[in-house]
């Protein structure tokens, strides 16, 4: 008996053909669950597949409450027996909805999120192959317990660490500095290494706090960051130079906001972690973990992002925030 698979189709490339309307040049998302898995019948050896078409739009739509809302749809998919998930979708969020779906479903039984960077219409589009393989890892006894995965190009990816690195490359994703969990290959998943688990939340149904996300630039004169409060933010992600670091004259207002809500530092960029003892020139780590930041540890920006909007969701206060990020970046 072959095992139970749920597909969740959300839109995207992957999705993506002509839009049908004289006049609209480009592709849109138009094809459904269903009709991504008749494309590629091999599925059906692998696995016993269920299809919802639980959304139909360009990644960059999607929101919290709908991740959240298809995190319960697995989770009810869990309980009534399925093996696994595989969630398609457009890779310009896959790198942020991937590690909300971890840290919302839990470990136990994998979901495995896929995309295309070749639309159906082109020469030699990947989506077929990247179901396939996203298909064969969430059936794969070798997947449970290691969370959400992100697989495509034929590389399993964990999802705290996978980033898109190119804008039309097949190979944009990466794991900067820890490469792939593993990767498929004629049809077997090979596992190379297991990151620890990390804790699962569950988001309440009436949205989500905003928080905001500062990239730092040379010659920043700091006028974003003094409107975090005045704009109704209830947390802020501040992407530092190199292991941590900012400009000298914006440290006062950093320190103002960490003394009023969850002010977290991360690096620019992307690839390494936040640094905490090395340097001690003003708007160094050193000098703005002392006045209040917390630090992102390996996450980068758009996850550190991610999980401090969900421990704001969920009622947690600074010194909370700061436990969990320790917890989540040491274990």
């Amino acid at each position: 008996m072959k095992p139970q698979v749920v597909l969740f189709s959300l839109g995207g490339t992957i999705a993506s053909t002509d839009a049908g309307t004289p006049g609209v040049g480009g592709v849109v998302p138009r094809l459904d669950a269903r009709d991504l898995a008749a494309a590629v019948p091999q599925v059906r050896d692998v696995a016993d597949l269920e299809t919802v078409a639980f959304r139909q739009c360009a990644s960059g739509d999607l929101t919290f409450q709908d991740i959240a809302q298809l995190a319960s749809a697995i989770r009810r998919q869990f309980a009534a027996g399925a093996r696994g998930a595989v969630v398609t979708q457009g890779t310009d969020t896959i790198e942020e909805t991937s590690f909300l779906l971890d840290l919302l479903v839990g470990p136990a039984r994998p979901v495995v999120v896929t995309g295309a960077m070749r639309n159906p219409t082109l020469a030699g589009p990947d989506g077929p192959a990247n179901l396939l393989a996203a298909v064969q890892v969430a059936t794969s006894p070798l997947a449970e317990g290691l969370g959400t995965l992100v697989v495509l190009n034929d590389e399993i990816h964990a999802a705290r660490f996978v980033r898109k690195t190119h804008t039309t490359s097949p190979s944009t994703f990466r794991s900067t500095g820890i490469g792939p969990l593993g990767w498929v290959s004629e049809g077997r998943v090979r596992i190379a290494f297991r990151p620890p688990r990390l804790p699962t939340f569950t988001l309440p149904g009436h949205g989500v706090p905003a928080v905001a996300l500062v990239r730092m630039s040379l010659g920043d004169d700091a006028r974003l960051l003094e409107q975090i409060e005045a704009l109704g933010y209830a947390g802020l992600v501040v992407k530092g130079f190199g292991g941590g670091h900012v400009p000298a004259h914006t440290v006062p207002v950093l320190e103002r906001l960490a003394a009023r809500m969850p002010v977290v530092l991360a690096s620019r960029t992307g690839g390494g972690e936040v640094l905490r003892e090395t340097y001690g020139f003003p708007g160094s780590e050193r000098d703005l973990l002392t006045r209040g930041l917390v630090p992102a540890g390996f996450l980068d920006g758009l996850k550190a992002r991610v999980l401090l909007t969900v421990l704001l969701a969920t009622g947690a206060d600074i010194s909370a925030v700061r436990a969990t990020f320790d917890e989540v970046v040491t274990a």
